[in-house]
């Protein structure tokens, strides 16, 4: 964890910038927000990711280095040749910075719920859902919906690659992941 430590320290993170730049996205009571501890995760990651966001008719792609262990979550975003957003959820602070370039927007726990929505398991996603929301899962799915409706839905084609789609808010991004340090 320590590659992403020097990028939490300087000036200056599943769910996003460029594409979540496109959207001005309604306020989040269009879905929960979750917090769900870095621990609940169950295991550790260090993931060099893929972006490709698409809203209102805009796709953009960018880069994000993502870690968790037991303590924090570390997101950090890099577009134009910067790092443009960083996140950190420690279970009790979510600490975010970014460019000033970064959309309003694209809050840190929109960015959260995004990210624990798609790698949190079900069961402790299920688990933190106010009433009138549920998880449905299937294989290789997840639906989110509130009241029998679904909200966000996320496809998975492979462990590594998965598609978000947030109906209410207009929006999908497609994330491309592979470990840290690894060649593409």
């Amino acid at each position: 964890m320590a590659r992403l430590n020097g990028l939490w320290r300087a000036p200056g993170a599943l769910l996003l910038a460029a594409v979540l730049a496109a959207c001005a996205a309604p306020p989040l009571e269009t879905s929960p927000h979750l917090r769900l501890s870095p621990a609940s995760l169950g295991t550790s990651l260090a993931l060099q990711q893929r972006l490709t966001a698409t809203a209102r008719g805009q796709t953009r792609q960018m880069d994000v280095l993502l870690e968790a262990d037991a303590q924090s979550v570390r997101l950090a975003v890099l577009g134009l040749g910067q790092t443009a957003a960083r996140l950190e959820w420690d279970g009790t602070t979510l600490t975010e910075s970014h460019a000033a370039w970064w959309p309003t927007a694209v809050s840190g726990e929109r960015v959260l719920r995004d990210l624990q929505l798609m790698l949190w398991p079900a069961g402790a996603v299920s688990a933190a859902l106010p009433a009138g929301w549920s998880l449905d899962t299937s294989a290789g799915l997840r639906v989110l919906s509130r009241d029998g409706q679904p909200v966000i839905r996320v496809q998975y084609d492979s462990p590594l690659s998965a598609e978000l789609t947030h109906m209410r808010e207009g929006y999908a991004v497609r994330v491309e992941s592979r470990p840290l340090g690894t060649a593409p």
